[in-house]
């Protein structure tokens, strides 16, 4: 679908929204980034999925990668409190499925692991679209990601532990990273392009009986890419 019919949509989508709504949707859209991103590599723990899915939505991350070699995390729409339904979640069955993916969109695979202090989170380079890979609850991340990292994350700990819950570990890296990124002079934003996209799926689920919707306007248009 071309930029016109794009924004002919959402001029009809917004017809079904209140003014109220739009303009939230348009604040929180601002914030959206793609230039970080967290990958999931086979946690079998669905809350600290859950809460990692959350807590890219509270920051603004607006993809998550899940890798299901094993286990298969059900959200927990408890913990996750809906923030699933406003992100892009992508899923794959396999590590290096993943990596190739990513490093195809221009991600550099960041290492999250507390063996390792490669670099701290605090001298961590924000340059590079990076995408940060957190491991099983147990094991830590396999040797597929290891063999592949281009940077090796730590987080400070000052105490006996030896490491964070994942999904905490998680929270207070995008906690830091995109606090530096609003700070500095990167363009981390969405394309026009991508926001228009973001902007339909969010206006599509903020509106009830949507497909009959939906229905009326490839009707009424002839539009069928929608």
């Amino acid at each position: 679908m071309d930029n016109n019919a794009l924004q002919d949509y959402i001029k009809y989508l917004e017809t079904f929204v209140t003014e109220n709504r739009k303009k939230i949707l348009k604040k929180v859209l601002q914030q959206r980034t793609r230039y970080f991103t967290v990958a999931l590599e086979d946690l079998y723990q669905m809350h600290n999925v859950s809460a990692v899915v959350r807590s890219s939505d509270v920051f603004g991350w607006q993809d998550l990668h899940i890798i299901q070699k094993i286990y298969d995390p059900k959200l927990s729409h408890k913990i996750a409190k809906g923030a699933e339904k406003w992100l892009d979640i992508h899923r794959y069955d396999d590590t290096q499925g993943s990596i190739d993916a990513l490093k195809k969109q221009g991600y550099q695979i960041v290492a999250t692991t507390p063996h390792n202090d490669d670099v701290l989170l605090p001298d961590f380079d924000i340059s590079k679209a990076s995408a940060f890979f957190f491991g099983v609850e147990k094991n830590g991340l396999s040797d597929v990601v290891k063999q592949q990292a281009d940077v090796f994350l730590k987080i400070p700990m000052h105490g006996f532990t030896e490491s964070f819950n994942i999904s905490v570990a998680a929270a207070l890296i995008m906690n830091s990273l995109t606090e530096r990124l609003h700070q500095s002079d990167i363009n981390w934003q969405l394309s026009e392009d991508a926001k228009s996209k973001t902007y339909i799926k969010w206006l599509e689920k903020s509106i009830r009986s949507i497909e009959m919707i939906k229905r009326n306007y490839i009707e009424n248009k002839g539009v069928l890419d929608i």
